[in-house]
């Protein structure tokens, strides 16, 4: 038996399967950077007959999810296959994989992270000790697949990653020896580099594990079907090995591989991509790709193969001539053994995140009007504030989509925890997969990150906060019912806004040394309650979001005054916005505060100037800097502009009724 850390399971004296945690087999980390941890039991036909949950971090638990619930999920893999894809159901939106799990609701990267944790672990298992039935002899099952770091000298230079060099000469000479000359793109120096060609198998883990890194690799072994390889090409030069045809043929025509009398086309099907390559000492490539060979398909990954390149160009003598140049690769004899593979370890079980944004791409196109809608709002915003009645309907409009379907239909309100996980995670190992995991949060933090830069934290705080817009709706409802408004004097307000900053800087220093302690101490935004869990919570809970939103029914947007935390964080990088889109009067604050006086937040001091740190770019100061009816300096420009028009109407009838001369009257009053 392979020297792995499993724990034999005996029935009447005799092995009837195994135990082991996925810890040993994979150092694993969930959405908080931190380990998780499950025991697998296998019996002997590669069914998983018991999953228990021994240690998590999630940080998403704060959002409602309890143990209990991802103890449940993690006991639907019982009797699951592992030879046969086990995938979530509300991911996949099908249930023709061969089993289906629900997922968690409000948890989606943690639901994904265990999928693939119990999966690959599992699997990985099973094929080392020959549970995942008979392989044909130079299948994917007899490779030895033990770890070795190694660099990209390493790899070059014991044969697991060939190369072939062509030079602009040497494929002029091999087209002149079939009479074509004169080639287009063929006319660069004889000695500039053509193309230089790697390739290799990725599957055995030394190579693909030191090519692609823990993460990408484990990824693609979890989801990939037991006994597929993984074929690596990567090249530098002027010419291209994927070409152009493919997206629309979807047939790679420059490239193939070559196996004895066997032609496999290589297609964008079987493409996965390359995000990046962490292995020491590559060089620049200017493309990569991975290529699945499935087994069914007839590759022997220990047998030899070539890759051949078809470089084609059109003669004016004899009109489209083609050259084969080819790659040859020899598997070298350190990975083939007859005997059960190691495991291949991996510090992190991925996920395809691709899928996921598949399976939500109707949200993800309305998340993404919305955005579009927002962005022109902003961009045109003096056209809109010139027209307040549509402002003020727009406004509503937005607000209550992004109540009832930013937060409360695509629970997608962001918290202060994102923050911090996100801060957390730079400090420990990055990596953008799990962020990648919830599409419409990434989306949206995203568009908040590029917004900060222009309109400050007002976009957010003021648009797309889910709290935010119910705050705003129930004054407005308050406000319609004549409930009294109190204002805080300026005073007091200033010396209460830092609260939220004091919060946000207690909450890091916090997760500095416990993410989950840190969680606990995000109770302070309301948001899981109020928008998560939509008050379904204990009345203890919910008497804490109904207390802030009662205090907002008399001082709008209280919360967001004095204790969003969040508001405060993104406050901070708000500082390094490029433009200044609200537009002041000379006589702003000096001669007249009602912009200050009807502010709804009091982010305008009485001198005149917004704050942009507490600004949520409502455009109420707008809609009054351009009311020809409220605001001094402009009933000032209305009044002169009617005077001119009078007097213009007064010449014209005493010029008889002549347009020209009460054109030029008219010109005569101009200042």
């Amino acid at each position: 038996m392979p020297q792995i850390p499993v724990y034999p399971a005996y029935r009447n004296g005799s092995i009837a399967g195994y135990a082991f945690f996925s810890a040993d087999i994979m150092d694993s980390a969930g959405y908080s950077a931190k380990p998780m941890n499950i025991a697998i039991g296998l019996n002997l036909q590669g069914r998983i007959v018991g999953a228990h949950l021994v240690e998590h971090h999630e940080p998403i638990l704060i959002l409602g999810i309890t143990d209990e619930h991802l103890r449940t999920f993690v006991a639907q893999y019982r009797n699951a296959d592992i030879r046969e894809p086990v995938k979530l159901r509300s991911v996949s939106g099908t249930d023709s994989v061969s089993r289906a799990v629900d997922g968690i609701s409000g948890a989606t990267v943690t639901s994904l992270t265990l999928n693939s944790l119990i999966v690959g672990t599992s699997r990985i298992v099973a094929d080392a000790l020959g549970l995942l039935g008979n392989r044909t002899p130079g299948s994917a099952a007899v490779l030895r697949d033990e770890f070795q770091p190694a660099s990209w000298a390493d790899l070059r230079a014991d044969g697991s990653i060939a190369a072939l060099t062509l030079t602009t000469g040497t494929v002029r000479e091999a087209f002149r020896r079939q009479g074509a000359e004169n080639l287009p793109g063929l006319d660069a120096p004889a000695e500039s580099n053509f193309i230089t060609l790697h390739a290799g198998l990725a599957s055995p883990a030394r190579i693909g594990r030191n090519l692609l890194g823990d993460r990408a690799y484990a990824d693609l072994i979890t989801n990939l079907g037991a006994g597929s390889s993984l074929i690596f090409v990567g090249a530098a030069g002027l010419y291209s090995f994927k070409g152009t045809e493919y997206r629309r043929s979807g047939v790679f025509e420059r490239v193939q591989i070559v196996q004895g009398s066997r032609t496999f086309a290589l297609t964008s099907g079987q493409q996965r991509a390359i995000e990046k390559m962490p292995v020491q000492g590559a060089p620049e490539f200017r493309e990569t790709a991975l290529f699945v060979m499935p087994e069914d398909s007839g590759f022997d990954p220990a047998s030899p193969w070539r890759l051949d390149l078809l470089v084609t160009r059109t003669s004016p003598e004899r009109g489209t001539v083609s050259e084969v140049f080819s790659l040859p690769y020899d598997l070298p004899a350190r990975y083939r053994s007859a005997a059960a593979p190691a495991v291949a370890q991996a510090d992190l079980v991925s996920v395809d995140w691709r899928e996921v944004w598949w399976s939500r791409r109707a949200d993800i196109g309305i998340l993404a009007t919305i955005l579009v809608t927002l962005t022109g709002i902003l961009v045109f915003q003096d056209a809109l504030a010139k027209r307040p009645l549509l402002w003020k309907r727009l406004r509503v409009v937005m607000l209550t989509i992004t109540l009832f379907w930013i937060g409360w239909y695509a629970h997608a309100q962001l918290s202060v925890i994102n923050v911090l996980t996100f801060t957390n995670a730079l400090r420990t190992e990055f990596d953008w997969t799990f962020f990648l995991l919830d599409p419409l949060l990434f989306i949206l933090w995203s568009f908040v990150a590029v917004a900060l830069l222009f309109w400050a934290r007002g976009v957010f705080c003021g648009w797309l906060c889910p709290f935010g817009a119910l705050q705003e709706l129930t004054n407005r409802a308050a406000q319609a019912l004549q409930v009294p408004q109190i204002r805080v004097p300026f005073e007091l307000h200033e010396r209460l806004w830092p609260i939220k900053y004091i919060l946000f800087i207690a909450l890091f220093a916090v997760s500095l040394t416990s993410m989950e302690r840190a969680a606990v101490y995000a109770e302070v935004e309301p948001f899981k309650t109020a928008i998560t869990l939509r008050f379904m919570r204990d009345w203890a809970w919910v008497a804490y979001p109904v207390a802030l939103l009662t205090a907002g029914l008399f001082i709008e947007r209280f919360y967001c005054r004095y204790l969003c935390a969040l508001g405060a964080a993104l406050a901070i990088p708000a500082q390094l916005r490029m433009f200044r889109w609200l537009k002041r009067h000379p006589q702003c604050g000096r001669e007249c505060r009602i912009c200050e006086q009807r502010c709804p937040v009091q982010a305008i001091h009485p001198t005149g100037e917004i704050n942009p740190n507490e600004c949520i770019h409502c455009l109420k100061c707008q809609t009054l800097y351009y009311d020809t009816h409220t605001c001094p300096p402009m009933i000032i420009r209305r009044k002169r502009r009617e005077g001119r028009a009078g007097a213009g109407a007064t010449r014209g009838v005493a010029s008889g009724g002549d347009p020209a001369k009460a054109a030029q009257d008219a010109a005569e009053v101009k200042p």
